[in-house]
């Protein structure tokens, strides 16, 4: 099934989706339990690539794909640490000797690159560039391509489509948050295309000038102090993997040893050393 992404250009099914913009080589990718999209971007001339935001239980769909287009996995790169699935950093890693790129800030001992705002990140001939966008965690970085066609920015959980992250965990801040998108983000040519960590609603992509205009937490104009008042009241509940993602997360995926039966996923199947 084809539809019409809200840039209205024609796209496939995001766990299917793939363009080549500007000798980039991108694909969109999700998994269902914790409604995560992990994206794949690809050098197509050295056949180097990266995963931001991988989840444990999609590794091997991710090492098909990779196999399937000829690529060699060069690095997984996190936007921040999530609290809602476990990372496929690390066995990604021990699947294809791939680098491990977290935020400087993280301290992750088991990261192999530190990721810092002014300093780009290359995955071949392509720059992303890390924009420090803290307010659902204190640490979280978003990444911004600039292809020769149009801006692509990976905003992991700062935005959303018509919404954004949380901030009533992980040292979050709704004022820092909305300083965070207006500042790297909103200030972002309108046309840039938004692709967010989540979405819950089938939606891809969407675009700085429409979460300018119809983020309902956001957008309009909203003030600093509107912002913060809905986010002080949207009574969400408590994240259901947080006891344990976040310090598996913090060692790069390891399966830690209070992971409930019901939840544990693909550490039920293999052992995560």
């Amino acid at each position: 099934m084809t539809v019409l992404n809200p840039t209205g250009q024609l796209q496939m099914n995001a766990s299917t989706a793939t363009t080549n913009t500007g000798h980039i080589l991108f694909r969109q990718l999700f998994e269902s339990d914790s409604s995560t999209y992990t994206y794949l971007v690809a050098d197509p001339m050295t056949g180097e690539a990266i995963l931001i935001d991988p989840v444990m239980e999609t590794v091997e769909r991710d090492l098909q794909l990779l196999k399937d287009m000829g690529l060699k996995l060069s690095a997984t790169l996190e936007t921040h640490v999530h609290a809602d699935h476990l990372t496929g950093a690390r066995r990604l890693q021990s699947q294809t000797q791939c680098k491990i790129a977290y935020p400087a800030m993280v301290q992750a001992t088991c990261s192999d690159i530190a990721i810092r705002e002014g300093e780009a990140f290359r995955v071949g001939n392509i720059e992303l560039n890390p924009l420090f966008t803290p307010g659902h965690t204190d640490h979280h970085h978003a990444y911004l391509i600039d292809t020769p066609v149009q801006k692509m920015i990976f905003t992991g959980d700062a935005l959303l489509i018509e919404a954004c992250g949380r901030t009533d965990f992980q040292s979050g801040d709704a004022e820092t948050l909305y300083n965070s998108i207006h500042n790297k983000i909103f200030s972002l040519p309108d046309e840039t295309l938004v692709y967010p960590g989540h979405d819950y609603e089938s939606r891809f992509v969407t675009t700085v000038a429409q979460e300018k205009a119809r983020n309902p937490r956001l957008g309009g104009g909203k003030s600093k102090r509107e912002f913060v008042e809905i986010m002080e009241n949207l009574d969400l509940p408590y994240p259901r993997k947080i006891d344990f993602a976040v310090p598996g997360n913090e060692a790069c995926g390891s399966c830690p040893d209070n992971i409930p039966d019901g939840l544990r996923g693909s550490c039920a199947i293999h052992d995560q050393g």
